[in-house]
């Protein structure tokens, strides 16, 4: 009900219709013992003429009131920015800050902000199979630097850069057979237990401590885009296969910029800036939070466009907080931001009735030799968290309970069955529907869906004598439908922003993936382990882009970012559509574009392009000179030259428009990035309420590299009930499907 009310603030460009002030964010506390001390990140203007760091810092450090603070002796300035803006992070007062304000090339400040941390089968998944086809092509990704920024590398795992919770360095993920010298263009420095030719830059934002992995977080996710291969990879026996990352041959640096805090966003601006000055060609960004809705408001997508800027795509996580609408983070046109959906392996097991009904579940404890005795099914509405107090009772019965996945019940349940239980089913909440986060009880423990979950409770209440079970274990199950299903926990659009450019962007593998993790942290024991989330599914499409960039090392970031989009999967395994946690049709604003497909983004045919000018463009007409200044830095920019770009004519690879009775047209341009000699045909596939014309209905080209432009107008009366309604455009050629999703809301409130 409120999405059309909303439709309205788009249709402006002026930022204060969604400004957050500084009071209302989360701001880090300064560790002086008072609190009249905050951590701010300030952008000012570059210094007067040229300078090297040194002149840039002396030039920060004439808007500080001193040097350190007080008898405390602490620095004030943390951490000095040149690549993703001019600026710095510095310790200040209210009083300091409103001095600074006054001061000539301040621009503005925000307050220091913590984010949160938003395998063997999933290559396979994505149709990546060793020695054959597209991954061979590819050559595994061979020259690429992928970067993370993340928890650190337990010093064990074209170049990835990560920002992380660090890298365990010495993990098998992380050897170096078949992976070449890092590329000439390589400027970074490794800070690790092993460095190699695989791991090829490791540091660490956060102050006295290194860039290992303490969480798993970070180790998880860099193996995930670029690890190694690695034989009889499993999670103590299940899963069990051979574990790859989605560039087994690509470069990884890892800058650590969190820890079991969370992520400060001062030092993930500064492992953003170590990330662009190295040289990395993608950019992982497993975290999210509590970001400005409003671009220039947002210090990361400020830096995440410098980083597009030098050609680096910056791949981003949707979030954690689904299913609700509005949830998605990290929602800048210039990030390519990941929704999470399950695969098609189970960890089988199964829950068989005294009536001959099977239940199947999920565990991940999995007994090799299971008794086939049955035992009483005892289902308490009164404890149906499996609070029991007293174990009494509880001995030789299965009991069934709610799974709230919280610590507090694991502990609970693993002492029910150490006291003498046959073992526990926990049944999905109705917000979880169909998506079972497995977990370690390292017990007799069977997940089941909120589905079954009804139907366990409803035997184990019935006055028939019979009423009882035994739990079965069917190790790893492959070929599992439907999938992709979107678990409930992703995060939906449509953006409070920007209700016209759709987000998230696209689906890939974030339930139940395993990957590489330290031998010991408090939330298991490596050397593999399985997790969900958002966090899981970016890296798989920061290894794909990798891919893509290495037989496309000319392509821009908003070229790879298309191609990923335009050949999306819209369908799951069944053939059916892709599906969401309570088995119902996904939503565009569930999805983006479509499910990842590697091999088919590596030929896409046609690409939506986007220079830096044409996004400035947009910047200008959304946020004004101000907002061009604070996010493009380029003097040569200035919104008085430029085109004003409005949201539905940037050149995205998705179209959202606001429709009514009358026909409103967007302008696309497409390039042509497969045969010289192409023709492809406009194929629209729209409900009935709407009415979309296509002019040129035929695009022919004679040479790679040609652009044409194409316009779309669309007309429809949507009605009083109906949110919003989806479609699509699809360019045919005899070779190639490049499809983009068209979603129509209403022009304005009922």
């Amino acid at each position: 009900i409120l999405l059309p009310l909303l439709f309205l603030a788009t249709l402006s460009p002026t930022p204060s219709l969604c400004y957050i002030s500084p009071a209302a964010t989360r701001v880090q506390q300064g560790s002086t013992g008072t609190s009249d001390y905050r951590t701010y990140i300030v952008l000012v203007d570059p210094p007067p003429s040229s300078a090297g760091e040194v002149g840039h810092r002396r030039w920060y450090e004439t808007f500080l009131p001193s040097s350190h603070i007080g008898e405390s002796g602490e620095p004030r300035l943390l951490h000095t920015y040149t690549e993703v803006f001019s600026g710095f992070t510095a310790r200040l007062t209210d009083a300091e800050l409103d001095e600074m304000a006054k001061k000539p090339g301040f621009v503005r400040a925000f307050p220091d902000r913590m984010l949160q941390l938003m395998t063997t089968h999933t290559p396979e998944f994505l149709g990546l199979r060793s020695g054959t086809g597209f991954w061979s092509d590819t050559r595994y990704g061979k020259g690429v630097i992928v970067g993370l920024l993340d928890s650190g590398i337990y010093a064990a795992h074209p170049s990835i850069g990560l920002l992380d919770t660090g890298i365990y360095a010495t993990h098998p993920s992380f050897n170096d057979h078949g992976v070449p010298p890092p590329p000439a263009r390589w400027k970074g420095s490794c800070k690790a237990a092993r460095c190699n030719n695989k791991l090829i830059g490791a540091k660490s934002f956060i102050k006295g401590v290194d860039s290992g992995d303490e969480e798993g977080h970070g180790t998880h996710t860099s193996s995930t885009a670029a690890g190694n291969f690695v034989t009889g990879a499993s999670y103590h026996g299940v899963g069990k296969g051979t574990a790859a990352g989605i560039a087994p041959s690509a470069h990884i640096a890892m800058y650590k910029v969190c820890d079991s805090r969370g992520c400060e966003e001062s030092a993930v601006l500064a492992g953003l800036e170590e990330a662009i000055k190295d040289g990395v060609d993608v950019l992982s960004f497993s975290l999210g939070g509590t970001m400005s809705p409003i671009y220039d408001q947002d210090p990361i997508a400020i830096g995440a466009f410098s980083a597009m800027s030098k050609g680096i795509l910056m791949v981003c996580a949707a979030g954690n907080d689904g299913p609700d609408l509005f949830s998605v983070t990290n929602v800048a046109p210039w990030l390519l931001t990941v929704a999470a959906g399950s695969v098609d392996r189970s960890f089988g097991a199964g829950v068989n009735l005294g009536n001959g009904k099977i239940i199947d579940g999920e565990a991940l404890t999995q007994k090799a030799s299971p008794s086939s005795k049955s035992h009483p099914l005892v289902y308490s509405e009164e404890r149906r968290y499996c609070n029991y107090s007293d174990d009494s009772g509880i001995t030789g019965k299965i009991l069934v309970c709610e799974n709230t996945k919280s610590e507090t019940q694991q502990s609970n349940v693993r002492r029910i069955v150490g006291a003498g239980a046959s073992g526990v089913v926990l049944f999905n909440d109705e917000i979880s529907g169909y998506t079972t986060i497995v977990q370690d009880y390292n017990s007799s423990v069977v997940q089941v869906t909120a589905s079954d979950g009804g139907i366990l409770k409803a035997y184990a209440a019935s006055s028939k004598s019979s009423f009882v079970a035994s739990l079965t274990y069917n190790n790893t199950l492959f070929g599992v439908r439907p999938a992709p299903v979107v678990p409930f926990f992703s995060s939906r659009g449509p953006s409070f922003t920007n209700l016209n450019i759709l987000k998230p962007d696209i689906l890939a593998p974030g339930l139940n993936i395993l990957a590489a993790w330290p031998p010991s942290t408090a939330s298991g024991q490596g050397p593999f382990n399985i997790i969900s989330g958002t966090s899981m599914a970016t890296p798989h499409v920061s290894g794909v882009a990798a891919l893509i960039k290495s037989i496309h090392p000319d392509w821009s970031p908003a070229a790879i970012k298309s191609a990923i989009l335009t050949t999306s999967d819209i369908v799951n395994s069944t053939g059916g559509s892709i599906l969401d946690e309570q088995h119902r049709k996904a939503r565009v604003f569930d999805t983006g574009a479509g499910h990842v497909n590697p091999a088919r983004a590596a030929d896409p045919g046609l690409v939506y392009d986007l220079s830096v000018t044409e996004y400035a463009g947009y910047i200008c007409w959304f946020l004004g000179d101000s907002g061009l200044a604070t996010i493009v830095r380029n003097s040569s920019l200035t919104c008085g030259k430029l085109p004003k770009v409005q949201h539905a004519q940037l050149n995205y690879p998705t179209i959202t428009v606001l429709v009514s009775s009358t026909p409103f047209t967007v302008n696309r341009t497409v390039t042509n990035v497969g045969p010289a000699d192409s023709t492809f045909k406009a194929k629209v596939d729209v409900p009935r309420p709407l009415t979309v014309r296509v002019s040129p209905e035929t695009l022919s080209f004679s040479k790679a590299g040609e652009k044409k432009t194409f316009s779309m107008s669309v007309s429809g009366d949507l009605g009083k009930e109906v949110l919003y309604v989806e479609g699509s455009l699809s360019w045919v050629s005899e070779r190639h499907v490049v499809r983009s999703p068209i979603v129509a809301l209403p022009a304005s409130s009922p």
